[in-house]
């Protein structure tokens, strides 16, 4: 395989651009192109609009080698793909007759008429590489036009993945000398922010070459994607091992796991592997604690309960939170969180208590302003009470009371 290569790809259809489907083919096709050693520059959506998709392809040939384009192959007008293609080339279109074969063979078992337009779905350039779809009915398309290799693949997802793993791939081995490996691993942290971490890895990233280092950040959290080249997966592996001990040395202390790890389910693993019990008092959160928990398989084994304690007289009621703590400190205070986490952890005798109170918003309360959260957790050993603020509209300040906890739980388990 030449070495600048360059893939792209594109991703047709209406429906990706106004949201009503998610662009999952794209992420897939990404995975499995890299672990052939095929690298994606860029991908692009667009619409079921003639002008538009031949615009499209006209950037695409201009930058890039190989050309994935999926979606726009169906039996209906506003499936333009190939048309979009012809406008660019000038190739012509043609009939497989095995898909019509196909097709016909298909409508009388099923005892339906096959109507016109289904013989789009049999239109194929003339000289292409045309690949029976196993799954389905529209083909899969190879054509190498001015040096730039395209393919055209369905759009439904099982369609596309099956004429990949079975058609495309090999095509491409057999044209490429597909020896180099893209390996990556995301190594997830969290307690820590984006900047801070870039900072403490600053010259390291600043010198990457191979592998790649490359910080992402999402809701409470960080991650680092390592990427690698070589000849083999294991020497890709090695490579970004030696990379990942030195960010190890540097932020150790926050990483938590590994790709598709989250943070819910490293803390429910260490609940899990010491044998201790949790339940939880939720004036804030309204629940969404206990929910994150009992979302994942196994939780009767370490979830005691939760009491969902929104108003000021449930607290009362429900957890016998004392009236002078309410009346002195307020509902939306480290006393108040204290009272709730022990009351609770008692109410249902688990190991681990915890609690959420404060201001979601948008208006103040007690005088505190919103985003204010008290979080405390007691354990067998101690009391550990947090006073956070955090951002946003009143689900993002729910949320990342949630996700705040489980990095404190986290924390707190691993000692």
């Amino acid at each position: 395989m030449k070495k600048q290569v360059k893939a792209e790809i594109i991703s047709v259809g209406t429906e990706l651009l106004l949201g009503q489907i998610s662009n999952t083919n794209a992420a897939w096709m990404s995975e499995k192109l890299a672990d052939s050693g095929i690298p994606i520059y860029y991908h692009s959506v667009v619409g079921d609009n003639l002008e538009r998709l031949t615009e499209v392809f006209q950037l695409a040939h201009n930058r890039s080698d190989i050309i994935f384009i999926t979606g726009g192959l169906g039996p209906t007008e506003d499936d333009l793909t190939r048309e979009a293609f012809q406008v660019m080339t000038g190739l012509e279109i043609v009939q497989d007759p095995v898909t019509i074969q196909k097709m016909e063979n298909y409508f009388a078992k099923t005892n339906r008429t096959m109507t016109l337009n289904n013989l789009k779905q049999a239109n194929v350039f003339e000289g292409a590489h045309v690949f029976q779809n196993s799954v389905g009915i529209a083909p899969g398309i190879a054509v190498e036009y001015e040096e730039t290799i395209y393919l055209f693949m369905p759009g439904v997802p099982r369609e596309m993945k099956s004429l990949m793993l079975e058609h495309m791939l090999p095509f491409l081995a057999d044209k490429y000398s597909l020896s180099d490996v893209i390996f990556s691993r995301m190594l997830r942290f969290i307690g820590i922010g984006e900047s801070q971490l870039e900072y403490e890895l600053q010259d390291l990233i600043s010198c990457q070459t191979n592998p790649t280092i490359a910080p992402l950040a999402s809701e409470g959290e960080v991650a680092i994607r390592l990427s690698a080249n070589a000849d083999t997966k294991a020497a890709a592996i090695n490579l970004i091992n030696e990379t990942e001990s030195m960010i190890v040395k540097r932020a150790g202390q926050y990483l938590y796991g590994y790709d598709n790890d989250t943070i819910e389910q490293k803390v429910f693993a260490l609940l899990q592997n010491q044998h201790l019990t949790i339940s939880s008092a939720e004036s804030l959160t309204g629940g969404a604690f206990a929910s994150s928990i009992v979302d994942m398989e196994g939780s009767s084994a370490i979830f005691k309960g939760a009491a969902v304690v929104y108003q000021t007289e449930t607290k009362a009621d429900v957890l016998h939170i004392p009236e002078h703590i309410m009346k002195h400190y307020g509902t939306v205070s480290k006393e108040c969180a204290e009272a709730m986490a022990e009351q609770v952890k008692s109410l249902y005798n688990s190991d681990i208590g915890i609690s959420f109170t404060g201001v979601a918003g948008p208006a103040k309360q007690e005088g505190k302003e919103a985003g204010t959260v008290f979080i405390t957790i007691i354990n067998q050993q101690a009391v550990h009470q947090y006073k956070l603020h955090f951002s946003g509209d009143r689900d993002t300040i729910r949320r990342r009371s949630v996700k705040k906890a489980y990095e404190l739980l986290f924390h707190l388990l691993k000692k």
